[in-house]
């Protein structure tokens, strides 16, 4: 019996030891919300969990002011690792900058490099804007009339932008009617919204829709279904989000996403963040993933003329 009891005490101790050895990583986000911040985050807890680290998920719900108090919390609390995922660094720098300076590891998800960051993972951004444009002006014929949803905060989205910049300036036939700044969280009600805006302003003279991510993709496809059911416009996003993968397979007008990798995103940080902990460096400062063209063509989709 006296055996039994110490071989128990003996486990339960080993659990407890093991508990108290667990890493403690901090994930925060102003973008749970977000499907693609999502997907992110939650296939980095199942990776981190075989890793048996403790992670706490902080959603600050679009509030950047509410993002830099919460590092500040976990970087007193004394984590093990940071990782801020769909955050530009740079708008929180000084929080940065302190983890940096207190050994702590920064790590940037489908984000950007800065000082104090330790390594960033995403997929390049400025190539899926230019996959995006391609595929929506060469859909178009090189000319029309296209309305642009956008969101300057986010690095990555920012990039896509610029991407889009370039492309119309090699594409005079091209012409942005109208433009707007998506608001977050809410991205797809917002756009709904703003398309409806922009039907009764200009009506038939829209041809296309480039969304800089699948939300205002789907927001304005569903203003155009139900404002102008008869009009033809042709439009595209960026993520893959199963909805938008969806109403492609549908033959609605929303045609194309470039889908990222969001699993590569998330085990591409375990891997690095595990050699951090161990002592080692990061592979590289600037890692990168692919990204496909989602379509018809890549379904195997083939929709009524």
């Amino acid at each position: 019996m006296k055996t039994g009891v110490s071989i128990l005490a003996m486990a339960l101790a080993g659990l407890v030891s093991n508990t108290a050895q667990a890493e403690d990583i901090a994930v925060l986000t102003p973008y749970i919300s977000s499907v693609a911040t999502n997907e992110i985050v939650e296939t980095f807890k199942k990776d981190a969990a075989g890793k048996g680290w403790n992670v706490n998920v902080v959603d600050t719900r679009g509030d950047l002011q509410q993002l830099a108090s919460r590092v500040e919390d976990v970087t007193n609390a004394g984590v093990k690792a940071i990782v801020l995922v769909s955050v530009d660094p740079k708008q929180i720098a000084d929080q940065v900058a302190a983890a940096a300076a207190k050994k702590i590891p920064v790590f940037a998800l489908d984000g950007a490099l800065a000082p104090g960051v330790t390594a960033s993972i995403a997929t390049d951004n400025f190539a899926l804007g230019t996959i995006l444009s391609d595929k929506l002006f060469k859909q178009l014929g090189g000319k029309g009339n296209i309305v642009k949803f956008f969101y300057s905060a986010h690095p990555g989205v920012h990039q896509r932008e610029l991407a889009l910049d370039k492309a119309l300036a090699a594409n005079p036939g091209i012409k942005v009617i109208a433009e707007h700044y998506v608001k977050v969280p809410g991205p797809i009600d917002d756009s709904r919204l703003a398309m409806e805006t922009f039907i009764r302003q200009h009506g038939t003279k829209i041809d296309g829709v480039w969304a800089a991510w699948d939300e205002p993709a789907i927001g304005a496809l569903l203003a155009q279904q139900s404002d102008a059911p008869d009009s033809r416009m042709v439009i595209a996003g960026i993520d893959g989000n199963p909805q938008a993968v969806d109403l492609i397979k549908q033959c609605t007008d929303l045609i194309a996403t470039v889908r990222q990798d969001f699993p590569g995103i998330a085990h591409g940080a375990v891997t690095e963040i595990a050699n951090v902990l161990e002592g080692k460096p990061v592979s590289r400062p600037e890692i990168q993933v692919e990204a496909k063209v989602v379509d018809r063509a890549s379904l195997g989709v083939t929709c009524p003329q």
